[in-house]
């Protein structure tokens, strides 16, 4: 509708607004306007043509209509609730499905671990596309919490900065190096 007036945008904004406000949302399971209100809109159309929806209510008028909006509105927070159930519910399949792949690295205080080269894809001049995509190796020294790790170099030197798990890999001996310690 934009494209054929594009300098009739704001014209089109109730409209469009009042698209959005009424239809319903696939995580609530129903319309921002219904969650306020209680019931669905009725576009002035429906009056004028006499909808099922429209034909279906009885007239009501004054203490009969008052007590069934009551009622409404008592029973908009059941329906505001389940909404929000329903959106955890949904939010919760989708952690469990991103989280599915997600590998979980545990660490410990005194692991040996490599450091990816920080920023990410940044390349040594003298290597050019042979540069390494780790460094180190570094200990671990202290746990933060939540993931970040505190590392000090084999030199006994701390890095001022904690660094997130998700740059950081387990060192594990290669076969030479087992069997040079054993000797």
């Amino acid at each position: 509708m934009i494209e054929e007036k594009p300098r009739a945008w704001h014209d089109l904004l109730p409209k469009a607004l009042w698209a959005y406000r009424t239809s319903k949302r696939s995580a609530t399971g129903t319309s921002p306007y219904a969650l306020t209100y209680g019931h669905d809109a009725i576009v002035p159309m429906e009056l004028k043509v006499r909808s099922l929806r429209v034909a279906e209510q009885p007239e009501r008028e004054g203490w009969g209509y008052a007590q069934a909006m009551a009622q409404e509105l008592e029973d908009l927070e059941q329906s505001r609730l389940d909404a929000y159930n329903l959106m955890q519910a949904q939010k919760q399949i989708a952690a469990r499905a991103y989280n599915k792949r997600v590998k979980q690295k545990a660490f410990a205080e005194s692991d040996l671990v490599w450091r990816a080269v920080l920023p990410i894809g940044t390349k040594d001049p003298r290597f050019g596309k042979f540069s390494p995509n780790w460094e180190g190796l570094f200990i671990i020294e202290r746990i933060l919490g939540r993931g970040t790790f505190q590392l000090k170099d084999r030199d006994g030197e701390w890095h001022n900065l904690p660094i997130n798990g998700q740059y950081l890999k387990r060192y594990i001996p290669s076969l030479w190096e087992t069997a040079a310690e054993r000797l």
